[in-house]
């Protein structure tokens, strides 16, 4: 009888299959789950801290051996001899180093029903047969933070300045919109403001926005620098129309001058606008720029037949580098004292006439004709610009710019010293004039200086900078050997 029981007992403890080891080479489900690890060790992301770490060694939920284990039980018909082998194939696990290990849960183990191995992991995925063993984790909390639709208006605008990504969606009413707008103003990050505006400009009627806005300045003012940015003119004008601000919306419709090309309809356009109701000063500049283009448009057209049949001399030796249309009054004036300087008043080139229609100051004037008669090296033409009359009869030279300037304009067209040297002794400032007259060279003002300085000292001094045996040298000695001056050193 005790004999049967110990058959029985040796039965049910007994069984073919052996427990599973890690040391066991021969298993093959061992072998396709490593496979699997190292097929899988590209795709892990190790840096991932808000998921679950394992090791080798085993933990007790969610191990790589429990995934294992669980795979195992399911090819397994028996339990049976369970003490016998885990007896067995416990020396061999406890020989095992233990080795950390960087795999993430976040990856899964791939299987077949039938026990065989995969040879890639492209092969695993690919497949119809495959079934998930090791559980799927949730995704991180902080994940879904940035997604949340319950942000209150103050904290979505917060969120906005540090440049996280923000639906605005959610604030469908008039309300809760106005909130944002009000909470945008009050952090003064301008981007913040023009998101929004640009939110509910797309998501508001026109009355509603331009009403609300109408209370609150600062919005009001990044809705109108954004529209003039972007050219939404129409819109624009709208805005302002019921603002009741007539200056700007006539000053906005001037702007579209600038994109007309055609100079005919540019014209037209600027006629147009001398109606438009501006304030005085600017009525008269609109004017202005109507008459400047008329006139140019005239001596363009007349330059440009006598450059093209050859008849002037001055447009052959100095041909046109581009043409007078859409410039400025300065760059006309210019044009006008290179090509027309001799014309009488009453044509419509002659720099006189320029002056006279548009106001020029005389500074201006006399600058602007100064560089162009030099840039032609016409001498004459310079002197007779900075000479004036008095009511007696009698001539000066005159310059409202000043002589140094005048210096200045003349020595960048190369004129010749004798040219220079005669403003240079208009200079009223001493120390200028010699600077001037030291820099450019021009000795006989140096000289004349000197003398009239009484410094016998700095006369000397200045002998050494001219050539030996030169007009200049002899002019020295002339002075420093006339016992006539007195000489203050």
């Amino acid at each position: 009888m005790s004999r049967v029981r110990a058959d029985e007992e040796e039965y049910w403890h007994s069984s073919k299959f052996r427990a599973f080891t890690f040391d066991d080479e021969d298993d093959e489900l061992s072998q396709e789950s490593k496979r699997a690890v190292n097929s899988l060790r590209d795709i892990v992301d190790d840096d991932d801290d808000d998921l679950e770490r394992v090791s080798w060694s085993g933990e007790p939920v969610g191990s790589i051996s429990w995934s294992i284990k669980e795979t195992a039980s399911g090819s397994t018909g028996s339990l049976d001899g369970r003490d016998s082998s885990l007896q067995k194939g416990s020396s061999s696990y406890a020989a095992l180093p233990k080795q950390a290990s960087s795999y993430s849960l976040s990856s899964l183990f791939k299987g077949r029903s039938k026990l065989s191995s995969f040879q890639s992991l492209s092969d695993a995925l690919t497949d119809t047969g495959v079934k998930n063993y090791a559980p799927e984790l949730r995704r991180p909390k902080a994940e879904y933070k940035d997604y949340s639709s319950d942000w209150s208006p103050k904290d979505t605008v917060r969120r906005m300045q540090r440049g996280k990504v923000c639906s605005l969606e959610r604030f469908r009413s008039l309300q809760d919109k106005l909130v944002l707008l009000d909470e945008a103003v009050a952090g003064h990050d301008g981007n913040v403001i023009t998101a929004v505006l640009i939110f509910l400009k797309r998501t508001l009627r026109r009355e509603i926005l331009f009403r609300e806005l109408e209370v609150r300045q600062v919005a009001l003012c990044h809705l109108i620098y954004f529209l003039r940015e972007t050219g939404e003119q129409k819109f624009l004008l709208d805005l302002l129309r019921f603002l009741d601000r007539t200056e700007e919306v006539a000053l906005s419709q001037y702007r579209e001058h600038l994109n007309i090309q055609d100079v005919e309809k540019r014209r037209e356009f600027l006629k147009g606008c001398i109606g438009l109701p501006f304030s005085a000063e600017d009525t008269s500049h609109i004017q202005d720029h109507y008459t400047l283009l008329e006139r140019q448009i005239i001596i363009e057209a007349n330059d440009r037949h006598l450059e093209m049949a050859g008849q002037s001399e001055l447009f052959r030796k100095y041909p046109r580098k581009a043409s007078i249309l859409n410039m400025p009054l300065v760059t006309t004036l210019f044009y006008s004292c290179f090509y027309h300087y001799t014309e009488a008043e009453g044509m419509f080139s002659s720099p006189t006439n320029l002056k006279k229609t548009f106001k020029i100051p005389d500074k201006q004037y006399v600058l602007t004709a100064l560089a162009a008669r030099a840039k032609l090296r016409a001498w004459g033409d310079v002197d007779a610009l900075l000479t004036t009359k008095n009511w007696l009869g009698y001539t000066k030279k005159k310059a409202p710019i000043g002589f140094h300037r005048v210096v200045e304009i003349l020595q960048r067209n190369n004129a010749p010293v004798q040219v220079l040297q005669e403003y240079v002794r208009l200079v009223e400032d001493v120390e200028t004039r010699l600077n001037l007259a030291t820099k450019y060279k021009c000795h006989d003002v140096v000289i004349e200086t000197y003398r009239d300085l009484k410094d016998r000292i700095q006369l000397t001094a200045y002998k050494c900078k001219v050539e030996r045996g030169s007009a200049e040298e002899e002019k020295i000695h002339s002075i420093l050997s006339n016992t006539q001056i007195r000489w203050k050193n």
